[in-house]
């Protein structure tokens, strides 16, 4: 049985950005888009398929766990997983998937818990036809170190809201991985709030899918919690992914980095960055860069990037931002060139630099090299040539 869920008072005053609404379980917060907005000008809304009409859907996807047996995963009433914490949702999809999922997924690492393997959570869909609600908690105790992997393949129809809460000096390495088949929609919230002292590394990789469209947003329960947002995107004709991200900073000496990296090719492939920091008068002494950088492999292609910082004190260390969005390296390709390499090999190994620079930098090697094999796939389907060690 579904219930509409209680809002929960969050310990910090909200702050409305006009790029990103201020979060809330109460569906009558979230309007429904009509692509006038800023937060939704970029979303081609015929293609959503019904994931904002808010019908009930008893579909789910097939859940798979991967891990270590110290890590208790059990299903939570809708109450019951919001009145656990951390942030509400961005926006009217996620909203619904919490209001819609019946109940959520809660992945709990104990206090002071030290894993030394990663836990993946595998979310596969088997059909189009009908739409899916999710709702996601991973919840990381206080002291606890751990790597969760969130994996999505398969077909869907999808609409979700992932709530990351991690507490006081915890270190959490999270990954959210889209590598749905092409027919896919999906549409997300992914909610981290970062405890005092902890430290958090997130991953995003849109790989799959018709649309994707994703929002993470950040905030601080406590001085001195860091997070650093990774993230890779390829995008291919006729497919539309976008990600969009915000930092609030709400507590004084806490640090942000955010380094996102897209290649596009074909007609039609459209890709969405927008990277937003909010740095509030009580959050001084703070540390923030943000980054996005863009790689138009053929004509058609358009990559849309807009970086924003939102400062409402001077006192802080330092805060910065950076968009680039061209083509290949003409210097790089006739280097590899004149030294023998073939045109299309050279482009794919530029391309596949572009991408491992930052991918190794999560310094996880089990979704390093799953990452990398979905990357390779892209490369050899589009630039058209094998994967590296296939003759």
């Amino acid at each position: 049985m579904t219930t509409q869920p209680t809002a929960v008072q969050h310990a910090v005053e909200t702050v409305e950005s006009h790029l990103h609404p201020v979060a809330s379980y109460d569906l009558a917060d979230h309007a429904l888009p009509t692509g006038r907005e800023e937060v939704w000008r970029f979303t081609p809304l015929k293609r959503l398929r019904g994931l904002l009409d808010g019908e009930p859907s008893e579909a789910h996807l097939k859940v798979e766990l991967e891990g270590p047996a110290s890590v208790r995963v059990r299903e939570l009433s809708t109450d019951d997983a919001v009145s656990l914490g951390g942030t509400a949702p961005a926006d009217l999809p996620a909203a619904l998937a919490v209001a819609r999922s019946g109940g959520a997924l809660l992945l709990d690492v104990p206090a002071e818990a030290e894993l030394d393997q990663p836990i993946v959570l595998r979310l596969t869909g088997t059909s189009i036809d009908e739409t899916v609600w999710g709702h996601v908690v991973v919840r990381v105790g206080a002291h606890a170190k751990a790597t969760v992997v969130i994996e999505h393949t398969g077909s869907a129809r999808y609409a979700a809201s992932v709530q990351v809460i991690v507490g006081d000096n915890a270190q959490l390495d999270f990954a959210s991985l889209q590598l749905w088949d092409d027919d896919a929609v999906h549409l997300g919230h992914v909610g981290i709030q970062v405890g005092r002292d902890a430290q958090v590394r997130s991953f995003q990789a849109s790989l799959g899918g018709d649309l994707v469209r994703l929002v993470e947003s950040a905030e601080y329960t406590g001085p001195g919690g860091e997070i650093v947002m990774y993230g890779v995107y390829f995008v291919d004709a006729g497919q539309h992914i976008e990600h969009r991200l915000l930092v609030d900073h709400n507590a004084p000496h806490t640090r942000s980095n955010v380094d996102y990296r897209g290649a596009l090719q074909g007609d039609g492939a459209h890709s969405v960055w927008v990277g937003n920091v909010l740095i509030r008068k009580v959050a001084e002494g703070i540390e923030t860069y943000e980054s996005n950088r863009n790689l138009v492999l053929t004509d058609g292609a358009r990559a849309d990037s807009v970086p924003n910082l939102e400062i409402e004190t001077g006192e802080i260390k330092g805060a910065g931002h950076a968009s680039t969005t061209g083509r290949f390296d003409d210097e790089q390709l006739f280097y590899l060139c004149s030294r023998g390499v073939p045109p299309e090999l050279a482009k794919r190994l530029v391309v596949h630099g572009f991408f491992a620079d930052i991918v190794r930098r999560l310094g996880v090697p089990e979704v390093e090299q799953r990452l990398m094999a979905a990357l390779e796939a892209e490369l050899a389907e589009n630039v058209g040539l094998p994967p590296a060690g296939v003759a």
